[in-house]
């Protein structure tokens, strides 16, 4: 029985070293990722801002994307990308200037520009969301799994479904206020560190500032 144990223990860890070892994320263009953020294996990350304490899961992909602090980005997740000229007679690569998968070119007319799509801070989206290039997700929004975003979604709102639609807040306006005038995203460790034992709810960290309004 223990050698049983002992041998699926090494089967799990060397799968999944193997993993990670053999479908590295792929981190390209002016991407910039915090050292204290993380982004997993088998993610394609172009052209994208990751601010500190915010990961992004296995199997995405971001292009031209800002993302803030403390964001949980789950897996299979795909974030902006490029857009096609529908005026134009085709829409496809091969009548566009620069590089495609395709390797032809018919013509060079200029690739319309992406935009950039914007996530703020200590967002949560779940496995398999599909976020919109140019979309604006506001700080402390929650997005369920599997949601296809195509419109902006304000601060502390919960939105899922396909399209995605707006469910509730998290929660009422004055709370929502509050955190919003805390900026803790943008707190060093000492004082997260803190305050991190009153982050289980809203009253006990306003509670905890009250208390020590001084604190930096």
């Amino acid at each position: 029985m223990i050698a049983k144990k002992i041998s699926r223990f090494i089967r799990y860890y060397f799968a999944k070293a193997e993993k990670i070892l053999l479908n590295r994320p792929a981190i390209t263009g002016s991407s910039v990722i915090h050292q204290k953020a993380k982004v997993c294996s088998g993610s394609q990350i172009n052209d994208t801002v990751l601010g500190r304490y915010s990961y992004i899961g296995h199997d995405c992909f971001t292009c031209q994307v800002q993302i803030g602090a403390f964001c949980s980005i789950a897996d299979n997740c795909r974030i902006g990308g490029h857009k096609h000229a529908m005026e134009r007679v085709s829409t496809s690569p091969v009548f566009e200037a620069g590089k495609n998968c395709l390797k032809t070119h018919f013509a060079s007319h200029p690739r319309l520009q992406v935009p950039l799509t914007v996530i703020g801070n200590d967002v949560w989206i779940g496995a398999g969301v599909q976020i919109q290039s140019g979309i604006t997700v506001g700080s402390g929004a929650v997005i369920g799994m599997g949601s296809i975003v195509t419109h902006n979604i304000p601060p502390y709102e919960i939105w899922a479904g396909n399209p995605a639609h707006f469910i509730r807040k998290r929660f009422d306006y004055e709370t929502i206020l509050f955190l919003q005038e805390t900026q803790f995203w943008d707190w060093d460790d000492r004082k997260l560190a803190h305050y991190g034992p009153y982050m289980s709810s809203p009253s006990a960290l306003r509670d905890a500032i009250e208390r020590e309004p001084d604190f930096i």
